[in-house]
C-alpha cells in the first residue's frame, strides 16, 4: 500500500497548499474519506452506526462522516510518517486525538482553567471592591466578556464547527476592544466621561463592522489576525505608556506593565507551528496554558486600582 501511495504523497508535497490543507488534499485521504461514507454513512450501515455511537458523541453533533474523516486522517498520517515526510495538516489544523467527544484536549482543559480563573478573580473582585469604586462596573463588564470569550474557546476547542470557530474568534477580538476600553476609561474617562462613552461607542461600531465582514462578506483568516494584532498592539502601547507615567505613584501598575508586555510575547507562541507533542499539545495550547496566570495577575492589578480610586474619590470627598 506505501509504495502505491507515494507517488500520490509526493505530488501533493509538490503542489502546495493552494485552496487547502495538505493532508485533506491529498488523494489518499479524499479516497478513503469517499470509501468509508459509501460503506458506514448511509442505508442499514448508518443505522447500525448511529446505534452503536456513544451517547456523547451525538449529542457533541459527531456524525458519521465526521468519524470517517478523523480515521481517514489517521490513516493519511500514517502513511506520510512510514514514507519519512512530515506530519501534514488537516483543514487548518494539525491531527489531534479525540479524547471522549473533546476535539482538541489540550487547548479545551486550559481554556476552561482560564474560564476558572476568570470566574474566580470575578467572584474576588466583587466580594472586595465595593460597587461605589469608579472602576467597578467597567471592570465587572470586562470580566464577564472575558469569561464570555474562554467559554467560546473551550466550546471551539472541544467541537469545531463554523458557529464555534466564529463565536471564538469574535469573542476574542470583543475581549482585545473591551481592553482598550478599560484603559480609555482608567486614563481619560474618568476625568473627561462624555470622551470615554464616544469612545466606546467608536469601538462598538469597529466590532459590529468587523463581525459583519467576516460573517456576511468573506472570513478571512489573515484579516481577522491582522486586526487583532493591531487592536493589541495598540492596547498594549497605551497601557504601557499609561502604567510607566505613575510608576512611582501607584506602585500597583507594575502588575499591570508585566501582563501587558507578557500576553504580547507569550503570543508569539503562535508562530511556533509545529505537529503535537504526543498529538495532544501544540503551540496554541502551550499559549492558553501559559495564559492562566496573566490573567489572575491582572484582575489583581483590576482590584487594587479599584481600591486605589474608591480612596482617592472618598478623600476627595472629605476636602469638598
Amino acid at each position: 500500500m506505501a509504495k502505491r501511495t507515494a507517488p500520490l504523497l509526493l505530488l501533493t508535497l509538490a503542489v502546495g497548499l493552494a485552496g487547502g490543507s495538505q493532508g485533506d488534499r491529498e488523494p489518499v485521504y479524499r479516497d478513503c474519506v469517499l470509501r468509508c461514507e459509501e460503506r458506514n454513512c448511509s442505508g442499514d450501515a448508518l443505522k447500525h452506526f448511529r446505534s452503536r455511537q456513544p451517547i456523547y458523541m451525538s449529542l457533541a453533533g459527531w456524525t458519521c462522516r465526521d468519524d470517517c474523516k478523523y480515521e481517514c486522517m489517521w490513516f493519511t498520517v500514517g502513511l506520510y510518517l512510514q514514507e519519512g515526510h512530515r506530519v501534514p495538516q488537516f483543514h487548518g489544523k494539525w491531527p489531534f486525538s479525540r479524547f471522549l467527544f473533546i476535539q482538541e484536549p489540550a487547548s479545551a482543559v486550559a481554556s476552561l482553567l482560564n474560564g476558572l480563573a476568570s470566574l474566580v478573580m470575578l467572584c474576588r473582585y466583587r466580594a472586595s471592591v465595593p460597587a461605589s469604586s469608579p472602576m467597578y462596573h467597567t471592570c465587572m463588564a470586562f470580566a464577564w466578556v472575558s469569561l464570555n470569550a474562554w467559554f467560546w474557546s473551550t466550546v471551539f476547542h472541544t467541537r469545531d464547527t463554523d458557529l464555534t470557530e466564529k463565536m471564538d474568534y469574535f469573542c476574542a477580538s470583543a475581549v482585545i476592544l473591551h481592553s482598550v476600553y478599560l484603559c480609555c476609561v482608567r486614563t481619560v474617562g474618568l476625568q473627561h466621561p462624555s470622551v470615554a462613552s464616544a469612545f466606546g461607542a467608536l469601538l462598538l461600531l469597529l466590532l459590529t463592522g468587523h463581525i459583519s465582514y467576516l460573517s456576511l462578506v468573506h472570513f478571512d483568516y489573515g484579516y481577522n489576525m491582522m486586526a487583532n494584532v493591531a487592536i493589541g498592539l495598540v492596547n498594549l502601547a497605551w497601557w504601557l505608556v499609561w502604567c510607566l507615567r505613575n510608576r512611582r505613584r501607584l506602585p500597583h501598575t507594575r502588575r499591570c506593565m508585566v501582563v501587558v508586555v507578557l500576553l504580547q510575547g507569550l503570543s508569539l507562541l503562535e508562530l511556533l507551528d509545529f505537529p503535537p507533542l504526543f498529538w495532544v499539545l501544540d503551540a496554541h495550547a502551550i499559549w492558553h496554558i501559559s495564559t492562566i496566570p496573566v490573567h489572575t495577575l491582572f484582575f489583581r492589578f483590576l482590584e487594587d486600582d479599584s481600591l486605589y480610586l474608591l480612596k482617592e474619590s472618598g478623600a476627595m470627598f472629605k476636602l469638598d
